[in-house]
């Protein structure tokens, strides 16, 4: 992957942890515990199922 590609990434991945923060419950973060959980609860719930729908959308069009 080229340079221009990884700084995008980094870019959009930094936004995206901004949105995450301000939807999560902020009494959750005040431990390492809570900070977890609620990471990954919102990977799961969100990131997640797009990530598998590019997968999917790419293997569709390798067939």
């Amino acid at each position: 992957m080229n340079q221009e590609k990884q700084e995008r990434i980094k870019a959009c991945l930094e936004e995206l942890s901004k949105l995450l923060y301000e939807e999560a419950e902020k009494s959750k973060l005040t431990d390492l515990e809570g900070i977890e959980k609620t990471v990954r609860s919102q990977v799961l719930e969100l990131v997640s199922p797009e990530i598998a729908l590019f997968l999917s959308n790419k293997k569709l069009e390798q067939k």
